[in-house]
């Protein structure tokens, strides 16, 4: 058995007339035999996180998972105080910046 990471990416949607989709992206370790079974696993555990509520303003929010996005073996098995879990590579920091709130200030 391997120790893999999953990244999630999942999704709000409403019957709000002026409802702006909220993504979430999530990191999962998921042990498995190979790849192939730890994206298996990946993708039951996001269908298991999805639900539906109502807000307080009684609208009806719904999560989906929208996709697996990624499934790679854990970096460093170790798993000790500064062990590099998942790494990706990325050409547009612009595009990036623009999507994450955190580096723009914003609060959630």
């Amino acid at each position: 058995m391997s120790t893999y990471i999953a990244v999630l990416l999942c999704e709000t949607s409403s019957d709000a007339e002026d409802h702006v989709p909220l993504y979430q992206e999530s990191f999962v370790l998921v042990t498995a035999q190979s790849e192939a079974q730890a994206r298996e696993k990946a993708a039951a555990h996001g269908k298991a996180l999805e639900t539906a509520y109502e807000n307080e303003r009684g609208e009806l929010i719904t999560w989906r998972l929208r996709h697996v996005v990624d499934v790679g073996e854990v970096l460093d098995e170790r798993l000790t105080d500064g062990s590099e879990l998942y790494a990706r590579h990325f050409r547009n920091y612009a595009a990036y910046r623009s999507f994450e709130p955190l580096l723009s200030g914003e609060q959630i």
